[in-house]
């Protein structure tokens, strides 16, 4: 029996969502993903470091608060954007105000972020209604 979340055969991530294989709205490559992840927790730690005396709650909710101010308004996190990446809908529309909050919250838990479909999306990405793409 077949997952109804596999891909056809010779398809591709993306693919059923309707985005391209590769280039700019292709869906973003784990590399990108796992960089711009490590870019936005070293920044929270700075914060964390300069206002809060490194507290590890501290640091995750920076972390968690700094997504949730940045995917309505540039389209991603900062390292989302440095490294050419931007999150919206699965439709392509603006994620607007409430999605970036469930993503990054869910995000900020870990496990939801860990766990993915044949599409590459992890479970924050899902719930939200999100997909992280190229730029």
């Amino acid at each position: 029996m077949v997952s109804p979340d596999a891909l056809p055969s010779g398809g591709y991530p993306g693919e059923r969502l309707g985005l391209p294989e590769e280039g700019r709205g292709s869906l973003a490559k784990l590399g990108r993903r796992v960089w711009a992840i490590l870019i936005d927790w070293a920044c929270a730690v700075v914060i964390s470091i300069s206002f809060f005396d490194y507290a590890p709650l501290a640091t995750t909710l920076v972390f968690v608060v700094v997504q949730i101010i940045f995917i309505p308004t540039i389209g991603g996190s900062p390292g989302h954007r440095l490294l050419g990446m931007r999150v919206q809908r699965v439709t392509g529309e603006w994620p607007g105000l409430w999605r970036p909050v469930v993503r990054s919250v869910l995000l900020g838990l870990v496990i939801p972020a860990v766990i993915w479909d044949a599409d590459n999306r992890g479970l924050h990405d899902k719930a939200a209604g999100t997909v992280l793409v190229r730029a």
